[in-house]
């Protein structure tokens, strides 16, 4: 029997996306690609961001701190329906500064946006000695620090891994090791897989991160999206060292902290490299002194998703109406909106969302 949706993707924004059409009463089947797939779902840095979204958007930012705003809920959602915590810490989080000209001129730029915003942006600016109260080792080289309250950080696997058993638990089909090499259309929509898998669906959503390269303009998108590098590392299991994330390192729930990330033009490489790495080591050590005693585990490289101006693309191709394109590089801080409010926008409900400047016609030349 087909499904009402077929989605093309198994990774956070693919899964996200299935919960939160499941819960409505939709039938889902997600197609996962095989191992050699690149997939930024298992190399990110696991942060729930605000800040700096949407500098020259305000859509963007609003729609990050909707999703922020509903996380917890989301996560609690997860974890009654699978027995799984995936880590939610969301006390707020930093952007350390190294100098203080660049704190003044990110406060600026958090000014202007705040005026955008109507005065929902909550943050504040702490100083050294404000900052080393809140964080006991931070070290003499960070001039201080914008704190912004409605960030936090999760663990990416284990969000991973609870959506995968949530949509399973609800009924969705995930089939795993599935190569789309192509959609038609005829009355609804049929997708074709290498290993010769076809499956049936009312409507295709296309969410397969850097895969939507070559897939996209079948369906019909532009999808200009690039891949960018980045690294990071990660520390042995530490006693609480860090209270809060930052951009630069967050201690996770299990004790490790993890060190990052670059970022880096360096098309489909995944490799890590040893300038990369040492330069986040010396950062960390000098936002972190006591890092330089930890004794490193593992580091890896994976590949962000971008558009070129960074933000979210949500499209219906325009030449088959019924297939969606759903991609954006903030898959962990996007996904409560993907599960609670993107349904309603795929739907053409009452309460859809208005996302209409996330279209691919921004890219669009005149």
């Amino acid at each position: 029997m087909p499904s009402d949706y077929a989605i093309i993707g198994g990774g956070v924004v693919g899964l996200s996306v299935a919960w939160g059409l499941l819960n409505r009463g939709f039938t889902v089947t997600v197609l996962d690609g095989g191992d050699g797939s690149y997939r930024a779902s298992r190399g990110n840095f696991g942060l729930v961001w605000v800040q700096s979204k949407g500098m020259n958007q305000p859509r963007y930012a609003r729609w990050s701190q909707r999703s922020a705003a509903a996380w917890a809920d989301f996560a609690a959602e997860l974890r009654d329906a699978t027995g799984r915590h995936v880590g939610l810490q969301q006390t707020g989080g930093y952007d350390l500064h190294f100098a203080e000209d660049t704190l003044e001129r990110k406060v600026a730029d958090y000014e202007a946006l705040k005026a955008k915003l109507d005065g929902d942006y909550p943050y504040e600016v702490l100083g050294p000695n404000a900052l080393k109260r809140e964080e006991p080792h931070i070290g003499p080289k960070v001039v201080g620090a914008i704190l912004h309250h409605q960030d936090g950080h999760a663990n990416p696997l284990r969000l991973l891994a609870a959506l995968a058993d949530a949509v399973r638990g609800r009924g969705g089909s995930v089939l795993t090791g599935k190569a789309v090499t192509g959609v038609a259309a005829n009355g609804g929509f049929r997708v074709e897989c290498a290993d010769g898998t076809t499956v049936g669906a009312g409507k295709v959503v296309l969410s397969a991160g850097l895969g939507a390269i070559a897939l996209g303009p079948r369906l019909g998108f532009k999808a200009p999206i690039r891949p960018q590098r980045g690294q990071v590392l990660i520390t042995e299991k530490l006693p609480r060292l860090i209270n809060r994330p930052s951009l630069v390192a967050r201690q996770v729930d299990e004790g490790g902290v993890q060190i990052g990330a670059t970022n880096e033009e360096v098309g489909f490489d995944d490799r890590t490299t040893q300038p990369g790495l040492s330069r986040l080591a010396a950062q960390a050590v000098n936002a972190y002194p006591a890092l330089a005693k930890a004794q490193l585990v593992r580091s890896w490289g994976a590949l962000r998703v971008l558009s070129p101006d960074g933000l979210p693309i949500y499209q219906e191709s325009p030449s088959l109406p019924g297939a969606y394109l759903v991609t954006c590089h903030s898959g962990v801080t996007l996904a409560a909106a993907h599960a609670r409010f993107l349904p309603d926008w795929l739907e053409g409900t009452p309460a859809a969302p208005d996302l209409e400047v996330f279209s691919e016609d921004r890219f669009a030349v005149s």
